[in-house]
């Protein structure tokens, strides 16, 4: 992903397996920029041990107001069961940034059956 030594703006994330009781370590997380019925992928990176990225999602120039996704590979992470079907795949989380200056950080919370998300600091 990018990163920004300005000052500016910046996107992050982090994945909490809330089963477990510990952070998403390997996660594969994807970035799009969303343009109407467009989706442009941005990037891709994976959650460390602290289940976060190791550098911002979007930084400096590249923080830009507008519609993006972040695109969760929760099937992989989480493990096949024996049918081969997981209930929770790809989890997408779309998203608004208004203010290319500010922090926007957006967190995934994950167990093999449930997740939740929030605009966090």
């Amino acid at each position: 992903m990018q990163s920004g030594a300005r000052g500016d703006g910046r996107l992050t994330t982090h994945v909490l397996d809330t089963a477990l009781g510990k952070p998403a370590d390997g996660l594969r997380i994807d970035l799009f920029r969303i343009d109407g019925d467009r989706a442009e992928q941005i990037g891709s990176t994976r959650t460390n041990e602290d289940g976060r990225c190791d550098a911002p999602l979007l930084a400096g120039e590249a923080m830009k107001a507008g519609t993006y996704e972040l695109r969760f590979h929760a099937g992989d992470y989480l493990g096949r069961k024996t049918d081969g079907v997981p209930f929770l795949d790809v989890v997408p989380i779309r998203f608004g940034i208004a203010d290319a200056s500010a922090h926007y950080h957006v967190p995934l919370l994950l167990s093999p059956f449930g997740y939740s998300t929030y605009r966090g600091s």
